[in-house]
């Protein structure tokens, strides 16, 4: 019996979500009693992944899984699994992990929790806390299945180093053909990405156009974040429908996200909910987002976020 953890990558490269979800996984082998096993598809390297408890690691190296077609990762998981005898697979809840997890689960005919924040608090029966109604409220939920697949919330669990020096053990299973064909691919270069960023700075019609848009592109620059947008925003194409975040875009579970001039539709806040700081600048002290939000600045836009980014450029110069 072993624990499954897999560890996405992206260019060869392992994401913040697959080195949280082996902290994770070490942590339920931990109080299974059992040892972790990290499987990684076209990872350029290993070792990292031992820093956070890999006690071992199935490396698989083959071009025909570079299309990322979540049929077939699915397959590989559930050959993984199979061959270490797992009984808890753990899969992280980036975009591809939302699709492949399902998946997984009904190949193994396993129970499936989403959304989980929290290591079990329970293992007999084995018990977790999950996320619901969009994030407002939290559930317990049971997994009674011989395999449980569990689907790792982003930014719940952090990082925790708990080295092992773990092996690495080639592993080549067999690959279903894929129904899937790739045209092209266009990838976001030189930027951080909403899904890996720790910090998102955001913005809505507030701002009354695309060409305002510089001191937004500014103030992330000067944090190290990502930029987004609300969904008019990105329905009068002033920014680009990947910057969409909310119930209707992309969910945003980082660690600092930072709203200026939106007012909080519900479904909005929806997505950004499982961010831990909110931070909301508004001229309107009604907007919605004032209930939701940790920290708020009732005030223009084009008066404060100039004086923020002046005093975080003065912060980092002096601290140098």
């Amino acid at each position: 019996m072993s624990v499954l953890v897999y560890a996405e990558s992206s260019e060869g490269k392992f994401k913040k979500v697959a080195l949280e979800a082996t902290s994770y996984g070490k942590k339920v082998a931990e109080q299974l009693g059992t040892n972790l096993v990290v499987l990684t598809i076209n990872a350029d390297e290993t070792s990292e992944l031992n820093t956070y408890g890999a006690e071992k690691i199935l490396s698989v190296k083959n071009d025909a899984l570079k299309s990322l077609d979540a049929k077939v990762i699915a397959n590989v998981i559930k050959q993984a699994s199979e061959k270490e005898d797992a009984s808890v697979v753990i899969i992280d809840s980036s975009a591809n992990g939302l699709t492949v997890a399902p998946m997984v689960a009904v190949s193994l005919n396993a129970g499936f929790a989403s959304n989980v924040v929290a290591a079990p608090s329970s293992t007999s029966p084995f018990v977790v806390k999950r996320k619901a109604f969009s994030n407002k409220a939290f559930n317990n939920t049971e997994i009674n299945t011989t395999v449980k697949v569990v689907g790792l919330a982003k930014n719940s669990f952090g990082l925790h180093e708990n080295a092992s020096s773990g092996s690495t053990e080639d592993f080549s299973p067999s690959i279903i053909e894929s129904g899937m064909t790739s045209t092209s691919i266009d990838k976001t270069v030189g930027t951080v990405t909403i899904a890996d960023a720790d910090i998102v700075v955001s913005a809505g019609r507030g701002l009354k156009g695309p060409e305002n848009w510089g001191m937004i592109e500014e103030l992330a620059e000067v944090l190290g974040a990502a930029t987004a947008c609300s969904k008019p925003v990105s329905d009068m194409d002033w920014r680009p429908h990947s910057e969409h975040v909310g119930q209707t875009g992309k969910p945003v579970s980082s660690n600092l996200y930072i709203a200026i001039g939106i007012s909080g539709a519900i479904q909005h806040l929806a997505g950004i909910n499982s961010s831990k700081v909110k931070v909301v600048i508004n001229t309107d002290p009604e907007a919605p987002f004032f209930k939701a939000a940790d920290y708020g600045i009732v005030g223009d836009a084009f008066e404060v976020v100039p004086k923020l980014i002046e005093k975080l450029k003065s912060f980092k110069a002096n601290n140098a």
